[in-house]
C-alpha cells in the first residue's frame, strides 16, 4: 500500500463505518486498532456512522475526509519510521570529535506533511511492532534513541526480511542500549585502564620509539574482551585474530597477556646477533595464548603475524580458521571464530578486502562468519577520507554482503558493549560476517615520530582538547555510584606498579628470546636447510597403483559420463593394466590417490581446478543428463583421508592467502593453490613476498603450501607463457622455498608425494606444463612410479658423456623441443640435461651431474624466456664461476625484453626456431 491507495482505503473505511462485518478481518483490525484512537474520536465516528445510515451526505463526507486524513497520517508515519531505520545512521552521533555532523531531510516530520500538533496527538503504535508510544513524539523519540545516538546501524540493505526483523527487534526493544551490570561496567573500566596506562607507560619509558599507539581508540580493548567473553558463552574453542600495526602491542599485552618484560625487551633489542638477516619489528609479531573466560572456561586465541601490507593478512587468518575447523570436524563452522581488526583507510582502499569478503559465503571458504572491527581513525596517514575513498563510509564495501554494519562512537564504551553483544549474536545466529565500525582518532598521529598537525590542524585542535575515554568513563561510573574515586586510583596504582616491575626486570633479568616454538600438530616437522640425505620413500608398489587406477576409473552404473570422457577413461584402464604409459594427469591422480589412502588429506583450489584449465584433470565429473557430480578421489576406500577440490573465485591474492593460511595449520596434508596460468600469481605477489618466501625467516613459521603454475612458451601471448620464475629465484635464499619444474609424470608423482612424506616443510613452487599434458613423449611407466624418487637433475640416458661434443642444460618444456630438434638433425653427440629442481640446488649437486664430461666442452644453458628472465640470471650468478672453471658456458635465450613474450603466433614460431638453431649452431 502507498499514497496512491488512499482512494481505496477511503472506500473501505466508509464500508467499515456502515457495517464492520462488510470488510475483511485484516482491515477490520486495522481500523479498530489504528484509527479509533480516543473516546472523542470514537464518539464522532459513531455519530458519523449513524448519520451516514440515515442518508446524511454531508456527515458522510466528513467521515470520508477524516478517514482520508487518518490513512494519510498512518502512511506518512510508516514512511518516517522506515526512514529512521534506513537513514538514522546518517545523523547518529558516532564521531567523538563531532566534526562530520550531517543532516538528513528525510527524518524531518515536515517532509511528510506532519506538523508539531501531529506529534502530540494520541497515537496507536501497535502496527509498528517493536516501537511503542502513546504519541507520535514518543515513537520518534524511541527511534532516535535506537538509531541516532552513539550507534548508527546499516541493515536495511539486507534482502532477507527475517534477518531485518531480527535486527530491528534486537535494537528497537531496548533502544540499542544493553543494560550492564555493575560487574560488567567495572570490567569495561578496568580494560580501559589497562589500555591507557600501558600506552602512557611505554611512551614515557621509550621516548620517540614507534609503538603505533592505541590512544584515541582505547575502547578496542574492552571490545575485544567482551567479544572473547561472548565466544566463551557460545562454546567456541579457538579464536584466530589478525590486525595491523595500530594498537598491536596493547592487544598483545592486555588481550594475549604477553609478558610486558618481553615487549620492553623488544624496544631495547639487547642481542644484535639474534635476528641477523631475519626477525621482524615488534608491531608485526603474532602470539598465542589461552583465554580464561569469566565462567572459568579456557579458549585458545591466536594473533597472526602481519606484514606491512595491512589487509593481506585477512585471508590468511580465514584459511587458518577453516583448517582448524576441519581438524575439529566442525562442519557447522562454529568451533573456531575469526576476528579481523582493520584500519579505516586500508579497509576502503585495499582490494584484498573485497576478495576476502567475497570468500565469506562460498562453500570452499566459508568459516561461519567473521567479526570485522574497523578502528576508524577518520584519516589515513595524512590522507583525508574525501581523498581516500569515494564512499560515505570506510565500510561501504561490506554492503556487498547481506550483513549489518554497526557504526559506533568509540568514546562511549557502553555503546561499544551493545554492538559487540549484538554483532556476536548475529554471527552465531546467521553464520555470516558482521562489521563494527568504531569511530575514534589517533592522539599521536600515524606513529609517535609523526607530526599530524602539519596536515590535520583542525582535527588535532579537537583531539588536544579531549580527555581520554578512560577518564570520561570514570566520571560516569563515579556519578552512578558504581565506583569510588579511591577504587579507581587503587586500580591505576596496581597496573602502574606491575609495569614498573616488568620494566625494572629488563635491567636485572638475563635476556631470553621470546620465541614461541612450533608445537602441537607441527611437533614432528622441521624447517631449516634441506636434508642432505633424504631417505623418504615416495615409490608405490605397481600392483597398488593399478588397483587405485582401476578404482579411479570405476564410475557408478547410473552415472552418465560425458561421451568425450569415455575414451580417456578407457585409456586409464589400459594404463592400469600396463598396456599404456601414464600421462601427466594420471600421474597426478595417482599421487593424490596414494596419499589419500595413506591418511593424508588433500585440499586443492584454484580457478577451474576441478576440471583443469586445460581440460586435463576432470577430478569432479558432471552427469551429462542430470548435472549431478561424482568425485572419484572421494571413493577410494572407507578409511581414506578427506579430499577437497574447489573452483575458486577469480581471485589470486585472496585465495592464495587463504590457502597459505590453511597450510599453516595443516602440516600433515597436501594443500595446493593452482593458477590458471603461471604468471597469475603476480596479482598475489604480496602473499609470496611477505608470507610464503619470508615467514620462516621473520616469524619462525613453516608451511608446506604447493603453488601449481602452468608454464611454457606456446605462442599464447605474454600473460599466458611465463610463471616469472626469475622472481621466485630472486627471493630464494636460506632454503626458504622449493622451485621445481618436473618434466615427466613420474617426477611430478614423486614430487607431490615427497612434499607430504618428508618431515621437512617448505613451500613448493611447481611449474607445471600446458602442451606437455598430452605430449606423446611426456609419459612414464608404472614402474617409474614404483621404483624411483624425485631427482633434482635428470641426465641424458641416450648420449654417452664420452661421446658428447656439446652439453645442453635446460629446464621444463624446452627439453622436448631440443629433443625433437636433435632427432631431426640426426645428432648423437649432443647431451641434453634437465634441471628439475632449480632451488634448493647445491653447487656439488649441479657439478656432479657433469662428472663424466671432459673439461673444456661447451655448455649451453637453453631457456625459452628472454635473457633477463627465466633461470639464467640466477644460474649465472650462483653457479657461473664454478661451471666456467671446467667448461665454456653460454646462454641461448630470447633477447632481453620488457615483456615475457610476443603476442603473435607466427613471431613465436620464428623465435622458437631461432632458439633451437642457436642451441645446435656449428654442429
Amino acid at each position: 500500500m502507498n499514497t496512491y491507495s488512499l482512494g481505496y482505503i477511503d472506500d473501505l473505511y466508509v464500508q467499515y463505518v456502515k457495517d464492520p462485518e462488510s470488510v475483511s478481518p485484516g482491515w477490520r483490525r486495522y481500523f479498530e486498532q489504528f484509527l479509533v484512537a480516543t473516546d472523542e474520536t470514537t464518539a464522532k465516528l459513531t455519530e458519523a456512522a449513524t448519520a451516514a445510515a440515515d442518508g446524511d451526505g454531508q456527515t458522510l463526507g466528513n467521515v470520508t475526509e477524516h478517514a482520508l486524513w487518518l490513512a494519510r497520517m498512518q502512511d506518512q508515519v510508516d514512511q518516517l519510521v522506515r526512514e529512521y531505520r534506513v537513514r538514522g545512521h546518517l545523523v547518529a552521533q558516532v564521531d567523538p570529535l563531532g566534526m562530520a555532523q550531517k543532516g538528513c531531510p528525510e527524518l524531518n516530520v515536515e517532509s511528510y506533511g506532519l506538523t508539531e500538533d501531529d506529534l502530540s496527538r494520541p497515537f496507536d503504535s501497535s502496527a509498528l511492532e517493536n516501537v511503542q508510544g502513546r504519541t507520535l513524539n514518543d515513537v520518534l523519540q524511541q527511534l532516535r534513541n535506537t538509531y541516532c545516538r552513539n550507534i548508527g546501524a546499516q541493515f536495511m540493505h539486507i534482502d532477507n526480511r527475517n534477518i531485518r526483523d531480527w535486527l530491528q527487534r534486537r535494537m528497537e526493544v531496548g533502544e540499542n542500549r544493553m543494560p550492564l551490570s555493575h560487574e560488567v561496567q567495572r570490567r569495561i573500566y578496568s580494560r580501559l585502564a589497562d589500555a591507557t596506562i600501558f600506552e602512557e607507560f611505554v611512551r614515557r619509558k621509550f621516548v620517540g620509539a614507534k609503538t603505533f599507539s592505541l590512544e584515541g581508540a582505547e575502547s578496542l580493548i574492552p571490545l575485544l574482551d567482551l567479544a572473547l567473553e561472548k565466544c566463551g558463552q557460545h562454546n567456541v574453542k579457538e579464536v584466530v585474530m589478525a590486525m595491523a600495526h595500530r594498537g598491536r602491542l596493547n592487544v598483545l599485552a592486555n588481550i594475549f597477556k604477553k609478558r610486558a618484560l618481553n615487549i620492553f625487551w623488544s624496544f631495547d633489542d639487547p642481542d644484535p646477533q639474534l635476528h641477523r638477516g631475519g626477525g621482524d619489528v615488534r608491531y608485526h609479531l603474532g602470539y598465542s595464548s589461552d583465554w580464561k573466560t569469566a565462567s572459568g572456561d579456557k579458549m585458545h586465541i591466536s594473533l597472526c603475524f602481519n606484514p606491512s601490507h595491512l589487509e593481506y593478512v585477512n585471508p590468511v587468518a580465514l584459511g587458518r580458521t577453516r583448517c582448524k575447523q576441519d581438524r575439529y570436524g566442525d562442519s557447522k563452522r562454529q568451533d573456531v571464530v575469526t576476528i579481523l581488526i582493520h584500519g579505516d583507510a586500508a579497509f576502503a582502499g585495499e582490494g584484498v578486502v573485497q576478495e576476502t569478503l567475497n570468500l565469506s559465503q562460498l562453500k570452499a571458504y566459508h568459516t561461519g562468519g567473521t567479526l570485522h572491527v574497523v578502528i576508524n581513525n577518520q584519516v589515513g596517514f595524512t590522507t583525508e577520507p574525501r581523498e581516500g575513498r569515494s564512499t560515505t563510509y570506510a565500510t561501504d564495501i561490506a554492503k556487498m554482503l547481506q550483513i549489518p554494519i554497526f557504526h559506533v562512537n568509540g568514546e562511549d564504551p557502553e555503546a561499544v558493549a551493545q554492538v559487540v553483544n549484538l554483532a556476536m549474536d548475529f554471527r552465531r545466529e546467521f553464520h555470516s560476517d558482521v562489521v563494527i565500525d568504531m569511530y575514534a582518532y589517533r592522539r599521536w598521529g600515524h606513529n609517535e615520530g609523526d607530526e599530524p598537525r602539519f596536515t590535520q590542524p583542525e582535527m588535532y585542535r579537537e583531539i588536544d582538547a579531549r580527555q581520554s575515554v578512560r577518564k570520561s568513563y570514570r566520571k560516569r561510573l563515579l556519578k552512578l555510584g558504581q565506583m569510588t574515586d579511591e577504587e579507581a586510583k587503587e586500580l591505576h596504582r596496581k597496573r602502574q606498579d606491575k609495569l614498573e616491575r616488568e620494566f625494572e626486570a629488563t635491567r636485572t633479568v638475563p635476556f631470553v628470546p621470546d620465541v614461541q616454538s612450533l608445537g602441537g600438530s607441527w611437533s614432528e616437522y622441521v624447517g631449516g636447510p634441506e636434508p642432505e640425505n633424504d631417505t623418504v620413500v615416495t615409490g608405490v608398489d605397481k600392483k597398488r597403483l593399478s588397483e587405485l587406477l582401476e578404482t579411479l576409473t570405476t564410475i557408478p552404473q547410473e552415472f552418465n559420463l560425458h561421451r568425450k570422457l569415455k575414451r580417456p577413461y578407457e585409456q586409464r584402464r589400459e594404463m592400469a593394466a600396463g598396456k599404456l604409459p601414464v600421462d601427466w594427469a594420471t600421474g597426478e591422480a595417482l599421487a593424490f590417490a596414494t596419499l589419500l589412502t595413506e591418511g593424508r588429506r588433500i585440499r586443492l583450489t584454484g580457478q577451474d581446478s576441478e576440471r583443469g584449465t586445460f581440460s586435463q584433470r576432470h577430478a569432479v565429473l558432471h552427469d551429462e543428463e542430470s548435472g549431478s557430480i561424482y568425485t572419484p578421489l572421494e571413493h577410494l576406500a572407507p578409511d581414506q583421508a578427506k579430499f577437497e577440490i574447489a573452483n575458486s573465485p577469480l581471485s589470486e591474492a585472496g585465495v592464495l592467502g587463504f590457502e597459505y593460511g590453511y597450510s599453516l595449520d595443516c602440516p600433515e596434508g597436501l594443500c595446493a593453490w593452482e593458477a590458471q596460468f603461471g604468471d597469475f600469481w603476480n596479482c598475489a605477489q604480496v602473499i609470496v613476498d611477505q608470507f610464503i618466501a619470508s615467514a620462516e625467516d621473520k616469524w619462525n613459521r613453516l608451511s608446506g603450501l604447493v603453488m601449481l603454475l602452468p608454464h611454457g612458451f606456446e605462442g599464447q601471448g605474454p600473460e599466458h607463457c611465463s610463471s616469472r620464475v626469475e622472481r621466485f629465484l630472486a627471493m630464494a635464499a636460506e632454503h626458504n622455498i622449493q622451485i621445481c619444474q618436473p618434466t615427466t609424470p613420474a617426477q611430478y608423482f614423486h614430487l607431490l608425494r615427497r612434499q607430504v612424506l618428508r618431515r621437512w616443510r617448505k613451500p613448493l613452487i611447481c611449474l607445471t606444463p600446458k602442451s606437455l599434458l598430452r605430449h606423446p613423449l611426456v609419459v612414464s611407466d608404472l614402474k617409474d612410479l614404483e621404483a624411483r624418487q624425485f631427482r633434482k637433475i635428470l641426465p641424458d640416458t641416450q648420449v654417452s658423456p664420452d661421446n658428447a661434443r656439446r652439453i645442453l642444460l635446460c629446464t621444463g618444456k624446452v627439453y622436448y623441443d631440443l629433443l625433437e630438434a636433435r632427432k631431426q638433425r640426426g645428432l648423437e653427440d649432443v647431451a641434453i640435461l634437465r634441471i628439475e629442481q632449480l632451488y634448493p640446488l647445491k653447487q656439488h649437486e649441479l657439478m656432479s651431474s657433469f662428472g663424466g664430461y671432459a673439461e673444456g666442452k661447451d655448455i649451453y644453458w637453453v631457456q625459452e624466456e628472454p635473457k633477463n628472465m627465466g633461470a639464467w640470471p640466477y644460474l649465472k650468478l650462483n653457479y657461473g664461476d664454478q661451471l666456467a672453471e671446467r667448461f665454456k658456458l653460454h646462454c641461448v635465450s630470447r633477447v632481453e625484453s620488457a615483456s615475457p613474450s610476443t603476442g603473435s603466433m607466427r613471431t613465436h614460431k620464428l623465435e622458437q626456431e631461432e632458439l633451437l638453431e642457436a642451441a645446435f649452431a656449428s654442429l
